[in-house]
């Protein structure tokens, strides 16, 4: 009898990590982080430092939310195509371990919470968050399987925590969020086809074409393009500084950083290797936080 309850007792042990690991997977809890600290971040800087503590703890309970809900909502509209890439085979509604009910579920919940929390911020908060949430879900998800512009789309839902990070506390859209806005823009470009081109095989077992070449093709046009959007993020320093909303050391410490990265996407376009592309997704999960945390101690 001791035994038994001693093997129901791990069984059930067993299914409550299972299921907590579950939910991690299906939010996408290292991306909905990511988003998190832009929000947060872009927050901290807007408000020069001078954190109204409620206001943090609603847009970050609410951010998460609603970056979960997007993301649980993409799982259950690609669990099909996950099943076919390693990469995203375990996630719990492509194996079945959570009924697409479940998932639709909790992304109901979730949202609901979510908006609400970023709503009573204000209410420019919550029809960003929910802006972000459907055009994620319902346009950027679908549009992946037949045009590569689908990455143009799914940057605005990318880039759009920034925007509502700052709305939480000024109330309104301004010059500094519109700047921190295009910085997190123009960054996915680059991450994003470094990324789709070391994942390329991946998604194209699942009919996703992503990389910006005529064909969906691993070719120079990558590197090239990836080149030019960091070009313009410097364009997108230099306005930040001529309109008073970036000091001189911040603006060149950026420009650095985003000519030091611009490096490393000529060389994808001159090599079109491997290495490369790793290059400049490695160096992509540096730039975001490091511009992020140079732009916080100016505002500080």
């Amino acid at each position: 009898m001791q035994k038994r309850e001693a093997v129901k007792q791990v069984s059930i042990f067993a299914d409550l990590k299972q299921s907590i690991t579950d939910f991690g997977l299906l939010v996408k809890f290292k991306l909905t982080l990511l988003v998190l600290f832009s929000a947060v971040m872009s927050y901290a800087i807007v408000s020069g430092g001078d954190i109204n503590w409620i206001s943090m703890v609603l847009l970050t309970a609410g951010g998460f939310l609603v970056t979960g809900s997007a993301n649980a909502l993409n799982q259950v509209l690609e669990r099909d195509y996950d099943r076919l890439m390693p990469r995203t085979a375990n996630r719990p509604v492509a194996t079945g371990r959570m009924s697409v009910s479940t998932a639709v579920l909790l992304a109901g919940i979730m949202a609901l919470f979510g908006i609400t929390m970023l709503t009573v911020l204000n209410v420019t908060a919550g029809f960003l968050g929910t802006l972000s949430l459907i055009s994620y879900a319902f346009v950027y998800t679908p549009m992946k399987r037949s045009t590569p512009l689908s990455v143009v789309v799914g940057a605005i839902p990318g880039a759009l925590p920034l925007i509502i990070g700052c709305v939480a506390h000024e109330q309104v859209i301004t010059p500094m969020a519109w700047m921190l806005f295009s910085l997190q823009f123009l960054w996915q470009f680059p991450h994003f086809w470094a990324v789709a081109w070391l994942a390329d095989e991946d998604y194209k077992k699942a009919g996703f074409y992503l990389l910006p070449s005529k064909n969906g093709e691993k070719d120079a046009t990558t590197g090239l393009l990836s080149f030019g959007f960091c070009l313009l993020m410097i364009v997108n320093v230099a306005a930040g500084y001529f309109s008073n909303n970036v000091g001189l050391w911040a603006s060149l410490i950026l420009i650095c950083l985003n000519l030091w990265w611009a490096y490393k996407c000529w060389k994808l376009f001159k090599t079109c290797s491997r290495e490369a592309a790793r290059t400049q997704m490695f160096i992509s999960f540096a730039h975001l936080p490091l511009s992020l945390i140079v732009l916080l101690f100016d505002k500080l």
